[in-house]
Parts: C-alpha cells; structure tokens; sequence
C-alpha cells in the first residue's frame, strides 16, 4: 500500500510493510522518526523506542499531536501515509541536488494518458487520507463511505468556492421599495414611528414564513421522490418492502 513512499525512502522491505503488524509498525515508527524525520532530540526518543512497553501507544499518541498529524492512533493507515508525506518532503529537502537533477518522466508517443478516476480505489489508504485531509480543511462531517465524502466535498467546492460562486456571494442584493402606508397593520400604538416600526416587523416575518413554507415544498418533494418508486413483492401481493 505504500510501496512508492517506502521505496524512496530507501526502506529495506518496501513491497512487505505490514502496519498491522503490531512489532513491525512500533520498530518502523521508530526507525522513520530515528533516520528521516527526526522530530525529537536524540534523548528525547526513549519512550517512542520503547517498543515492548504497554504504554507505546500513548507514546505514538503524543507523537502524532507533536508533528500536527491530523489522524489520530485510530487510524492506523491514514497516520502512515501521512508521516511517510512528511519524511518524503524532509528527505528532499536535505537532498534538494540530487533530486532535482533527476530527469522527469515523460510519456512516450505510444502511450496515451488515462483518466485517474478510472483506476480510483476507494479503498486504497492514499485516497482515504487525501480525502480525510480535504475533509478535515474544508470542516465536513465524516462518513464512513469515503467516496461519499469526496462528492460532498465537490459539491460544496463547485456551490462555494469556484469563482462564479464567490463573485456570487459577494453581489448585494437590492429589495424593491415598500409602501409601508398600503399595508394595514391591524393595531394602533399610538405612536406613529412605532406604527411603521411594527409594520416592518410584520413583513419581514410574511418573508420568513414564505422562505419557510418555500423550504418545506422542497422537503416534501425531495421524501415523494424517495417513495414514488417503491418496490412491490408479489409474492405477498402487497407494495413495499
């Protein structure tokens, strides 16, 4: 699953990295810190190697918060995928030469570029935590259907944050002029400012209850919609589930 990341980072058994593997995971955790991203001092990595202690992964837990990971212990495979990020972006920045010398790979004529989203695996830990991390950026709620949550963040992207959207929310809206002397306020103050003041009041909550009742339209279209098709079994000669 991290096969790439592993092998740039020079990891002696990239293609066999088992993370649940409870001793494997708790020794590359600490070879990661140790040789890559270095995070505490030396004297400060006793209780990260102390890997037979029952109290490791509250070690692990400090760790994650001290680098600002945004995955917790829970989440085993989204954590890993986002410290090896981490490492992969600290080995090149202490080795910036040599890779940028490195020639970039092209596409040969015979090759022909395939659409990413054909090959999507939403299953695959990269996804998750991409997804996770855009989740956690743009503050939508967590599903446990990660392709569910990548439509919610397209949705909220293409209603909010494209630039026909933003220049949208940005525009004023203008009411058109009431004649507050044409409407009847039913009651008298016996003050002619509060008089209009109460009439303001009154059309404004005529347009809540419309925005209201406009809202509750769109509910009951949205629930007919859902049991408009309702499925029949005929073996019970009766319609629904």
């Amino acid at each position: 699953m991290f096969r790439r990341k592993l092998t740039a980072l020079d990891y002696h058994n990239p293609s066999g990295f088992d993370c649940n593997d409870e001793t494997e995971f708790r020794n590359f955790i600490v070879w990661l810190e140790d040789q890559k991203i270095r995070h505490y001092k030396i004297e400060d990595r006793g209780n990260l190697r102390n890997i037979p202690s029952s109290e490791w992964p509250k070690s692990f837990e400090q760790y994650l918060q001290d680098v600002n990971c945004p995955f917790s212990v829970q989440e085993r495979q989204e954590s890993v995928d986002w410290l090896l990020g981490l490492a992969v972006r600290f080995e090149y920045g202490d080795n910036v030469e040599k890779y940028k010398n490195c020639p970039p790979a092209t596409a040969t004529k015979a090759e022909k570029p395939s659409d990413p989203l054909i090959h999507l695996d939403s299953n695959n830990p990269d996804f998750k935590a991409g997804v996770m991390g855009l989740a956690n950026m743009l503050k939508i709620q967590r599903h446990d259907d990660y392709l569910v949550m990548l439509k919610a963040i397209r949705i909220l992207i293409q209603e909010r944050l494209t630039p026909e959207a933003i220049a949208k929310a940005r525009q004023s809206k203008e009411g058109l002029p009431v004649a507050l002397d044409k409407h009847i306020l039913g009651f008298d103050t016996g003050d002619a400012t509060l008089n209009e003041a109460a009439q303001i009041l009154r059309l404004l909550h005529i347009e809540e209850l419309r925005d209201l009742q406009t809202r509750i339209n769109e509910a009951i279209v949205a629930v007919q919609a859902i049991i408009a098709d309702p499925k029949t079994d005929h073996r019970l000669g009766k319609v629904g589930r």
